[in-house]
């Protein structure tokens, strides 16, 4: 069979981790989850590696890894996210491309250019860069050298080309309008074929020669088709997936032909709702249906290799019918979202980026060079201790890379360096420009990026070229007239994170007076070499003195503090801190402790001020993430005592409620807030417990509709989804466990009665497990006349049909 399909996800998110820290903190618009990045993993990159396949019954008849069925490839700064937030999603697409390798002869996933910026816009020096890292990312995690490639944005230039052939990438994938002419392979030359306007014939590979005697085998995908999946509905339905596809074939000829898409990977599932399950059907149709075969790249170029030559047009990319303009300038293209806004600021941001970049470039090399062979070979690297931050992997690195042996101080100097072209790479990210404003969360990361390595130049040089950078943004002017322009937007959303390591030790000395843990090992990136703490209270106050030394996992920086917290009460507290003196100390915190003691806050405070100064810290300097769980726990009892007395209101006057909604008039507002938060709290709570009440649960709903207030349906939809995946989650661990089950049950059966949605993928999954590999052991065993093998069968398949899987 001389037909082939291959079905191309390129998996991407724009990097979202705080430069300082190297985590991603809550982000309040992807609720109810804690972030975007959590957020499209559910909806995508999760469904992808276990995808519903459906009977005629509508019911799950099976399911399979999308995974393994297509070609892939993952931005190496998502998969670092994954690895450690998502472990099962990370080793699923890591075993994909196992899988697929023992199934096609060579493993689909492609390597990726390292942080997605658009390698034509770039120097020589960083398109270098990021072909390496993004190689060798790749290696470190799939076990293999990549043999394909993917360029950002699908933007090309020759040069980018040449420099991953000599590296040894084999092939790469573009739009279709990307090539100009073609040729057979050793045809004359006057035998072109022009080809622009997307005419090319996206059936075959081609060969692009480049200078130096090297070429790239390149693939353009099915452009029309890829549109329809991305943007036209393809993914309603699965059989219209593959007969699109299957319909690519000419029946002329007898040159193996291959049908292949790109489009962005979370198209199936985040764009479009559940389009891993069109997906995974059209795999499946294709794989068994006998009209072509599925493949990958790498395994049809070895096949059929490339048999005409191409020349493409540089400076191009599949997102901008402009080039690549709309990494650089208002071009005109945008999301639509915004109608009379621009994009004016794009052009003096990525001025401003690009004068960073060469101011820092020189002092990097003359500083560098004095401590390694070679500066730029060291930057290249870099990805080695980026991927593996291990003493042994440091000590590695510093052995190769250094022309003597350095102190601790040397070494700090040089991790400095090369994390300030880190940053220096990491602030052309392409999403900085992609989208319509740059106050908007993708422009303010680069510009934190951005922050990151000024604030390195200034450690490393003493050199504040901030005030040169800010004057560039000035001229980038916000759509928003509270924004202003780029330089207010990077005072006010990319400097006002910036930290250092004395922030951090305050930020565990607020945290301690909440959370007191003697044996906190890390705070983010920065290690916890060693800690001495002490707390007094007296009723509701409370001061927490001690010592704190810190050092960072990134760059080997660190703070040695002595510390005093006080609280007195809510969100009212002071926190002082100074570098540790082992004379003073003990002294200083004993009278801090003494004056605390006589319950004197006032002469506390003046304790305080005398020995660490005026500076001063609140709840304010905590990081996001523990200051949102801190002001949880300070609002705890408080809100509890709300939900009592509003519960109390809302039950005294449910009956009036009713009536009122009954005959369509409006509740006094004051009833109709209180009814809001009862049945809202009633039903977070139900979902808390081990076991799910029923009776509660429905009472609680129909008292929401009865009374006609709005449910917090996104938070209770997770809150019920996590609630069903404990009980699954006992349930797989020890499925003999009959009462778990009929929990199961009896949650289950609320699900019709839920006036939203709930997320059953990971239930399901683990119900999936157990249908085949207990189940049949329990049939066994109910034939035997086992009364508790009946009753757990009979129980099992009822779940099956709540969980809406086939089980027979």
């Amino acid at each position: 069979m001389d037909r082939f399909v291959c079905i191309h996800g390129h998996f991407y998110q724009p990097p979202r981790e705080n430069p300082w820290l190297e985590a991603v903190e809550v982000q309040d618009s992807a609720y109810p989850y804690h972030d975007w990045n959590e957020r499209v993993t559910a909806e995508c990159y999760g469904p992808n590696t276990a995808s519903r396949l459906l009977g005629s019954s509508g019911k799950i008849r099976g399911i399979a890894s999308n995974y393994e069925g297509i070609s892939y490839d993952f931005g190496p700064t998502l998969l670092s996210w994954l690895q450690s937030e998502a472990p099962e999603v990370y080793a699923a697409a890591l075993d994909a491309d196992k899988k697929s390798n023992e199934a096609f002869g060579h493993g689909s996933a492609m390597a990726q250019a390292y942080n997605h910026l658009i390698l034509p816009l770039a120097t020589t020096r960083d398109k270098r860069t990021q072909v390496i890292w993004g190689m060798r990312d790749f290696r470190h995690r799939f076990g293999r050298e990549a043999e394909g490639m993917w360029l950002p944005e699908t933007a090309v230039d020759l040069e980018s080309l040449t420099l991953m052939a000599n590296q040894g990438i084999r092939f790469v994938v573009l739009a279709p309008h990307q090539a100009s002419r073609i040729r057979r392979v050793g045809a004359a030359d006057g035998e072109w074929e022009d080809v622009s306007g997307a005419r090319v014939d996206t059936r075959r590979a081609y060969l692009c020669r480049l200078s130096g005697g090297v070429a790239m085998n390149v693939f353009f995908y099915d452009g029309a088709i890829s549109q329809g999946i991305a943007f036209e509905n393809l993914l309603a339905s699965g059989a219209d997936f593959a007969s699109r596809l299957l319909g690519v074939f000419s029946e002329a000829g007898d040159e193996a032909q291959i049908a292949h898409v790109a489009t962005d990977g979370e198209t199936y599932g985040h764009h479009f709702p559940h389009g891993d399950m069109a997906l995974a059907f059209a795999l499946e149709a294709i794989g068994h249906g006998g009209d072509a075969r599925l493949t990958n790249y790498p395994a049809f170029l070895e096949a059929h290799p490339a048999g005409h030559e191409v020349e493409i047009f540089e400076n191009t990319s599949w997102s901008c019918v402009h080039g690549i303009e709309r990494w650089r300038k208002d071009c005109g293209c945008n999301t639509g979202l915004h109608r009379g806004w621009n994009q004016a600021w794009r052009a003096p941001l990525r001025e401003a980026m690009d004068w960073l970049r060469d101011a820092l470039a020189p002092r990097y090399e003359e500083a560098a060079s004095a401590l390694v062979h070679d500066a730029w070979a060291a930057r290249d690297d870099y990805i080695e201790i980026v991927l593996d931050r291990s003493q042994e992997s440091l000590e590695r690195f510093f052995a190769v890379q250094c022309t003597a042996p350095l102190d601790d101080d040397g070494r700090g100097r040089l991790l400095k360096l090369l994390e300030m072209q880190r940053h220096c790479l990491l602030m052309f990210t392409s999403c900085g420009w992609f989208f319509d404003e740059i106050s908007g969360p993708e422009s303010v990361q680069v510009m934190q990026y951005a922050a990151r390595a000024l604030q390195l130049a200034r450690d490393l040089f003493g050199a504040d070229l901030e005030p040169e950078y800010r004057s560039r943004l000035e001229v980038a002017q916000s759509n928003l007239p509270e924004q202003g322009n780029g330089a207010l937007v990077y005072d006010r959303l990319a400097l006002s994170t910036e930290i250092d390591p004395v922030k951090v030790g305050v930020h565990f000395a607020i945290s301690s007076l909440f959370d007191h843990d003697d044996e906190r090992k890390r705070i983010y990136c920065f290690r916890v070499d060693e800690q001495e703490q002490e707390r007094v209270e007296a009723g509701a106050l409370r001061v927490q003195v001690g010592r704190v030394r810190l050092t960072s996992e990134i760059t080997l920086e660190g703070a040695n503090l002595s510390f005093a917290a006080l609280h007195f009460g809510d969100q009212n507290m002071v926190c002082k801190v100074r570098p540790y003196e082992m004379e003073s100390h003990d002294r200083v915190m004993a009278a801090v402790k003494e004056a605390f003691g006589s319950a004197d806050v006032a002469r506390t405070l003046s304790v305080m001020d005398g020995f660490f100064g005026e500076d001063s810290y609140s709840l304010s300097s905590l990081f996001r993430d523990k200051q949102r769980s801190t002001i949880d726990l300070i609002t705890k009892a408080a809100l509890k005592e709300a939900e009592a007395m509003f519960r109390g209101i809302y039950e005294r006057h449910a009956p009036l409620l009713i009536f009122l909604s009954s005959v369509g008039a409006p509740a006094p507002k004051a009833f109709h807030s209180a009814a809001e938060l009862a049945i809202n709290a009633g039903l977070h709570h139900s979902f808390e417990g081990e076991r799910v009440s029923r009776e509660s649960v429905l009472a609680l709903v129909e008292a929401a509709q009865r009374t006609g207030v709005t449910l917090d349906k996104p938070g209770l939809a997770l809150d019920f989804q996590r609630a069903l995946e404990r009980l699954a989650g006992s349930f797989a661990a020890d499925p003999d466990r009959i009462e778990v089950l009929q929990a199961m049950v009896d949650a289950a059966g609320i699900i019709p009665h839920l006036p939203f949605n709930v997320d059953l993928w990971e239930t399901q999954n683990r119900y999936y497990r157990v249908l085949r590999e207990t189940l049949p052991l329990m049939l066994r065993r109910s034939e035997e006349s086992e009364e508790q093998a009946r009753g757990w069968v009979d129980r099992f398949l009822a779940l099956g049909d709540l969980l809406h899987v086939e089980t027979g």
